[in-house]
């Protein structure tokens, strides 16, 4: 299963390294680098279904169902 948020929708990226050499010689010896999402896998229980859901979710994710609670968010997300 890949690893992206199933709320926020985000995934890994890839992206250049850039050392303090390139700076010094206009030469940049690192490659790309996969950066990649802070994601958990957690299991919360929702009372209005009476029963538990185990979603992989990102820390912004899991922001965003405290703020706006976790039901609304999976049923805007699809998930419920």
């Amino acid at each position: 299963m890949a690893k992206e948020c199933v709320i926020t929708g985000k995934k890994s990226q890839v992206g250049g390294g850039y050392s303090n050499r390139t700076r010094a010689t206009k030469f940049n010896p690192t490659g790309a680098r996969r950066r990649l999402v802070n994601i958990q896998k957690k299991t919360i229980f929702l009372p209005e279904l009476g029963k538990k859901i185990t979603v992989n979710v990102s820390a912004k994710g899991l922001k965003t169902m405290r703020k706006r609670g976790a039901f609304q968010t999976l049923k805007k997300a699809g998930l419920v």
